[in-house]
């Protein structure tokens, strides 16, 4: 556990040391406040429903460019191999990068609570759905991480990771969308594969384990595969 914490402790650091993490929040902030707001004064509904409704679209653009130096950078700097002289092994090296990763779309989160504070102007807000939204906006964003880290284990340019994750994250934001040309009994189950469709369950307030086991299962996979990815590179 002490690697684990080392690895996240310098690798939330270095986020923030350069101009790239406050440009990444600066555009998600932009982005998300002007969805937001453009349309809670056309409604004036006291409901965070059209930004959790967006989050997964923006999800998928900003967190692959969050992740895709984890490994690439490394890998391209050839620092990777030099870590791996370091008594850690691939899971803490995973484990404390995947972390660091998901803390910072914490804290890149924390301002939108202010959205909150602002419709509670207009009218009393319902609790369940914006406590699910964020528990659904927190699982989502680390799924798109683990993906985002696979994707930067894969390559050692930062631009083809960042692409490759982008790629991945749309095609699970939108796997639900793109199926209605398909027999109507498979539709339930591949809607199921999608992110989407389990983040809109959370985000309407009902935890449910079948949502939670989605988010668990395919955070593992990601993870595990970017580890036998690092074994075949050693």
């Amino acid at each position: 556990m002490n690697q684990v914490r080392n690895i996240f402790s310098k690798e939330f650091r270095s986020y923030f040391v350069s101009p790239i993490a406050y440009i990444v929040i600066a555009i998600f902030l932009l982005v998300t406040g002007w969805f937001f707001f453009s349309t809670f004064f056309i409604y004036k509904q006291a409901t965070l429903r059209n930004f959790f409704s967006l989050l997964p679209y923006i999800f998928s653009m900003i967190i692959p460019a969050v992740t895709m130096r984890l490994f690439s950078e490394e890998i391209n700097s050839g620092s990777y191999e030099i870590l791996m002289t370091y008594p850690v092994t691939f899971g803490e090296v995973i484990v404390g990068k995947f972390a660091a990763a998901v803390a910072f779309i914490a804290v890149m989160l924390a301002p939108t609570l202010l959205y909150g504070v602002t419709i509670s102007m207009v009218g009393s807000l319902d609790a369940g759905p914006i406590f699910g939204g964020y528990i659904g906006a927190l699982l989502l964003g680390s799924l798109f991480a683990a993906v985002g880290i696979l994707a930067s284990s894969l390559t050692r340019n930062q631009i083809i990771a960042f692409i490759i994750g982008m790629t991945i994250c749309y095609a699970l934001t939108l796997i639900d969308r793109m199926l209605y040309f398909l027999p109507e009994s498979m539709l339930g189950f591949l809607a199921s594969l999608g992110a989407n469709y389990h983040f809109a369950n959370i985000s309407k307030g009902i935890i449910d384990s079948r949502d939670l086991l989605y988010f668990v299962s395919v955070i593992f996979i990601a993870l595990y595969g970017t580890h036998l990815v690092l074994q075949e590179k050693k």
